[in-house]
């Protein structure tokens, strides 16, 4: 089904492997690929894309927290980007990534962005042309803003805080995650936490109900209407957070919530699990 048919809140903010394929050269877009598996780039790539990796190009070195002004801006410039540029980004993992990237950058305020339906997994299935060629882009003189920690972004003092109100906050990461059965996704190692269980009142909805299965795209409005709305209760006019392990697969479900459906206040709770789940006090559920 095309994107337009689907009745997306915000449908502009994805494109297809057919936009992509036909838009590969075009002067003001550039295509980015950002992977949980940082060599899938170099083993073939989307021409043109460039690489953005989570773990060296969107996280301090030091801190557990996010590049600043200045690091967005010379990372902007070192791909080609400018102010007026469209980014469009794509992935594996059915889009983690990749709209983990997409939110990173929508901290910096970044305003044509985009993300492309089915990602790696599509664009493979469909036998399209990957290459190694890596693209080099002159430099470009970006103007980047400070960094948005309040808007679509929470911290465990908002999280506190939500509980206490008796607000809505959705727990993306598998079954067996939620009831503390398991401190980490299934062939995973540990990634630090030392309790399990979930967040007091948060809902289970796993990030992959979002996704069909076969080809990685998301599914319908009606659809994602039926999961969040009928069968979990929320809203658009609901004040969300959604959390994970370390942010990532919540900014999936928030890119879902925000951009598909059309949620106004929802925010991503990057800290997560592997913050909740070593915090003294912090109160949790099995």
């Amino acid at each position: 089904m095309k994107i337009e048919d689907r009745k997306y809140a915000h449908p502009e903010v994805l494109v297809s492997t057919d936009f992509v394929a036909d838009h590969l050269k075009e002067e003001g877009i550039r295509i980015i690929e950002s992977n949980e598996d940082q060599l899938l780039y170099s083993s073939g790539h989307i021409p043109g894309a460039v690489h953005v990796d989570w773990t060296k190009d969107l996280n301090d070195q030091v801190i557990r927290d996010y590049l600043n002004k200045d690091s967005f801006k010379k990372l902007m410039s070192r791909i080609g980007a400018s102010n007026n540029t469209t980014v469009i980004f794509y992935g594996d993992k059915n889009n983690w990534w990749a709209c983990y990237a997409y939110w990173v950058f929508k901290l910096f305020g970044h305003v044509k962005a985009k993300v492309m339906d089915g990602g790696r997994l599509k664009w493979e299935i469909e036998k399209r042309e990957l290459t190694r060629d890596v693209p080099t882009y002159p430099e470009t003189k970006y103007k980047a803003k400070e960094r948005d920690d309040k808007t679509i972004r929470a911290f465990r003092v908002d999280v506190l805080k939500h509980i206490s109100a008796g607000q809505k906050l959705v727990d993306v990461r598998s079954p067996e995650e939620y009831s503390g059965e398991r401190l980490h996704m299934p062939n995973y190692p540990n990634e630090g936490a030392l309790r399990g269980g979930h967040i007091p009142g948060a809902k289970s909805i796993p990030w992959a109900k979002a996704i069909n299965p076969d080809d990685g795209t998301f599914k319908t409005s009606e659809e994602l209407k039926k999961i969040y709305e009928h069968e979990n209760n929320l809203n658009t006019k609901d004040d969300v957070i959604a959390y994970c392990r370390i942010g990532e697969r919540s900014s999936h479900t928030w890119f879902v919530l925000k951009n598909l459906l059309g949620y106004d206040n929802v925010r991503n709770y990057d800290g997560s699990w592997t913050e909740w789940g070593n915090l003294v006090g912090a109160p949790i559920e099995k």
